[in-house]
C-alpha cells in the first residue's frame, strides 16, 4: 500500500470515528437536557399532588385550572384558548419522553456492540448500583406511565371504587385505599428515585457542571432531590392508605360547595357542574 493510500485510510478511519463520537455525544447531551425537562415535571407535579393535604376545593381546583376548566380560563389564558394548554404540554412531554427513550436505547445498544472491542468503558467512573439498573429501572418507568395514565388520566383502571372526570380529589381516594395499588406505586416511584439519582449525576456530568470541586456537591443535589420526590410523592398515597385524609363528599353534596368556591355564581352553576361532572 502506498503512503498516499495509508494516509487517505488513516484520514477515513479518524473520520468515521469522529462521526461516531459525535453522534455519541449529542445522543448524551439529547438524553441529559430530556432528562432534566422530565425532572421539572415531576417537581411541578409533586407540588399539585401535596394539594391534597390541602382539601378537596385545592386539589379539584387545581386539576380543573390545569385543563383550562376553571372559571379564569387556565394556564396562559387569555394567550391560549381555555384548555388548550394542556394538550401543547402533553404533547412537549411525550415530545420529551420519546426522545429520552430513543437516545437512552441507541447508546445502550451501542455500549453493548462495543463490548469486547478496543472501546473499553472509563474505568474511573463509578459504578454503582443505580447506574447499573438505569436500563430496567427505565422499563419500570415506562409500564408505571401506562398504568397511572390509564388509572387517573382515561379513568380505563379503577381500583378501589367508582371514579369520575372532575372529581381528582374523590379518583385520589379512591385509588388508594388498596394496599396492592400503594404497593405498585412505591415500588415504581424507588425505580423513579434511583433513575433520578444517577441521572441527575450523569446529565450534569454531560452538560460539563461535574468537575473536581463540584463532585461532592453534585451528589448530595442528586440524592437530596430523589429522596425528596420519593418522600414527596408516596406521602399522599401513604396517608390515604392510613386513613389520614378526609373521605370525599357525596355527589349530592359535592358540587354546589365546589361550583361555589371556584366563584361560580348560583344561575352558573348547572353549568359548573355540568363541566367539571
Amino acid at each position: 500500500m502506498s503512503g498516499e493510500a495509508r494516509v487517505t485510510l488513516v484520514a477515513t478511519s479518524l473520520t468515521i470515528h469522529q462521526r461516531a463520537l459525535r453522534s455519541t455525544v449529542a445522543r448524551k447531551a439529547l438524553m441529559a437536557v430530556t432528562g432534566l425537562i422530565l425532572i421539572m415535571f415531576l417537581l411541578v407535579h409533586m407540588y399539585g399532588n401535596l394539594k391534597m393535604f390541602v382539601g378537596y376545593e385545592a386539589f379539584d381546583h387545581y386539576a380543573e385550572w390545569l385543563k383550562g376548566k376553571s372559571s379564569d380560563g387556565g394556564i396562559l389564558y387569555p394567550v391560549m384558548p381555555a384548555g388548550q394548554f394542556i394538550w401543547v404540554f402533553r404533547a412537549a412531554l411525550l415530545l420529551a419522553i420519546v426522545l429520552h427513550i430513543w437516545s437512552a436505547a441507541t447508546l445502550s445498544v451501542k455500549t453493548m456492540k462495543n463490548r469486547g472491542s478496543k472501546y473499553q468503558v472509563d474505568k474511573r467512573q463509578v459504578q454503582t448500583y443505580s447506574s447499573r439498573t438505569m436500563r430496567w429501572g427505565g422499563v419500570i418507568l415506562l409500564l408505571f406511565v401506562v398504568w397511572h395514565i390509564l388509572q387517573f388520566t382515561t379513568l380505563t383502571l379503577t381500583p378501589g371504587g367508582h371514579y369520575e372526570h372532575g372529581r381528582a380529589y374523590m379518583n385520589m381516594w379512591y385509588g388508594f385505599q388498596l394496599w396492592w395499588v400503594w404497593l405498585i406505586y412505591a415500588v415504581a416511584l424507588a425505580a423513579l428515585c434511583l433513575h433520578v439519582w444517577h441521572g441527575v449525576w450523569s446529565a450534569l456530568q454531560t452538560l460539563g457542571a461535574v468537575r473536581g470541586n463540584t463532585i461532592p456537591f453534585i451528589r448530595l443535589i442528586a440524592f437530596v432531590l430523589a429522596f425528596a420526590l420519593f418522600a414527596a410523592f408516596m406521602a399522599v398515597p401513604t396517608a390515604i392508605l392510613f386513613g389520614y385524609v378526609d373521605a370525599p363528599m357525596a355527589t349530592g353534596d359535592y358540587y354546589p360547595q365546589f361550583c361555589d368556591a371556584i366563584g361560580s355564581s348560583a344561575e352558573h352553576f348547572a353549568e359548573c357542574a355540568a363541566a367539571t361532572h
